[in-house]
């Protein structure tokens, strides 16, 4: 009888496979909960508690998960040379099954986010998987003290996520999918690159590929591509008529970099300009309406709110919780630039070169842009034959970066229309999603 019961639910979960698979409906892997292998909590913890290097577990309260905790591993400063000390990294686990895959989650920041007790990463959520949640290293709890820069490089980090999925796979066996959004997709890449048999699929969202501090690519993609030619004439002459009411709006924008502490390597005049430059790259890169751009006509008031709203001078600051990454920009990832062309005789800057250096890193940083890691990544992009998929938004300022056209079938580039920074497999048209879900279940099964 029990036999025949196994039978009756393998064939279930046989049919539950193929509709998944024909339909693009919700992924079979994610209608496995009944056959998730049971484990305790308490020995659960334990397991984690056993592990290597590992320090610090806590259970957190989770709505997403059984079990869920915050634990930290203690990394070398330097993989090259663990002599030179450590450094404890921040890590979440959100377990759902020990049959069932795993989401490294390669943040490219700070991990807070992540001990929300509603949060649950987009794959984990359609194919029903475990998460391990990496911080990176030098932002939030995951900073060596003392600091010194010299550390974070993208190797370095690229061997963290290689020891605490080594570590990992202690307990969860079954196939890993690295993913990350932006920069923590650049993060995917990379580790991949670094360690292409640690995990069996990459999904990286909107993941840029700089080959320099100041690419060259952002700024041609935002004058001539982003949007409709109305809507990039619209943004460009708010931001023109931003500069030409310095007089009434520059002191409101002081006010308000006072009553907020704001506090920059520059004077709050050449920041005005830079706020108005960074205006139109943000608002494609968050998918911003360009019909809710005021009129050129508007009061003072309504096109300062506006104008803050969209782009806060925050942006500049010299000292925040994504230092870091300036200096990961300014040395191996690399960065956008800004054209003042269009704003000729409009700005108080001369010229906004090397503003990377001036507002973040200042000169005596020292920095120099390695084009190594550029290299390293195009290469094996194009060399490859490892399963990844890249997700980017059409519009999206970032897609001027994104990786090239690869060669191999089993790396996908889907571009999400019309698409922003917040592209996701959810907001890919039907038949896109439908695709990207089949493949990754496909893969899984493999």
């Amino acid at each position: 009888m029990k036999r025949t019961t196994n039978f009756k639910l393998s064939l279930i979960f046989l049919a539950a496979l193929l509709f998944g698979a024909l339909n693009g409906g919700t992924p079979a892997f994610a209608l496995e909960n009944q056959f998730s292998k049971e484990i305790s909590s308490d020995s659960l913890k334990r397991r984690i508690e056993q592990l290597p290097n590992i320090k610090d577990v806590q259970r957190l309260e989770s709505g997403q998960f059984k079990d869920k905790y915050v634990l930290y591993i203690e990394q070398p400063l330097s993989h090259e040379d663990p002599s030179l000390g450590t450094f404890r990294q921040r890590v979440f686990v959100m377990h759902a099954g020990l049959d069932r895959p795993t989401v490294l989650v390669t943040e490219g920041y700070g991990a807070s986010y992540a001990a929300n007790p509603k949060y649950r990463e987009e794959l984990s959520k359609l194919f029903n998987t475990n998460i391990i949640f990496v911080e990176h290293r030098y932002f939030l709890e995951s900073t060596p003290k003392p600091l010194d820069w010299k550390y974070l490089t993208a190797e370095n980090s690229a061997y963290d996520l290689h020891n605490v999925t080594m570590i990992f796979k202690e307990i969860y066996k079954k196939k890993w999918i690295a993913t990350g959004i932006s920069k923590g997709g650049q993060t995917a890449l990379i580790y991949r690159a670094f360690f292409p048999a640690d995990v069996e699929i990459t999904v990286p969202y909107v993941a840029p590929l700089c080959k320099g501090v100041e690419d060259g690519r952002h700024e041609p993609f935002i004058a001539n591509f982003a949007g409709t030619p109305e809507q990039r004439a619209k943004i460009l002459d708010f931001q023109k008529e931003i500069l030409k009411r310095r007089s009434s709006l520059q002191p409101k924008f002081d006010s308000l970099c006072t009553a907020k502490g704001y506090q920059f390597n520059l004077p709050n005049e050449e920041i005005y300009d830079y706020t108005v430059l960074e205006f139109s790259f943000s608002f494609w890169q968050w998918g911003s309406n360009p019909d809710a751009i005021p009129s050129v006509k508007a009061s003072d008031n309504e096109l300062f709110t506006y104008f803050i709203k969209m782009c806060s001078p925050d942006y500049f600051i010299k000292e925040s919780s994504t230092s870091a990454f300036f200096v990961q920009a300014g040395r191996e990832l690399g960065y956008y630039g800004y054209d003042i062309k269009p704003f000729e005789g409009l700005l108080k800057i001369k010229s906004a070169k090397g503003y990377l250096t001036k507002l973040f890193l200042t000169e005596e940083s020292g920095f120099k842009f390695d084009s190594k890691l550029y290299k390293k990544l195009s290469k094996f992009v194009a060399t490859t034959d490892s399963k990844m998929i890249f997700i980017y938004g059409e519009f999206d300022p970032w897609s001027a970066v994104k990786v090239n056209e690869p060669k191999s079938n089993n790396i996908v580039v889907v571009i999400d229309p019309k698409g922003s920074h917040r592209s996701r497999i959810s907001t890919l048209p039907e038949e896109n999603r439908k695709m990207v879900l089949s493949l990754i279940e496909r893969w899984l099964l493999e």
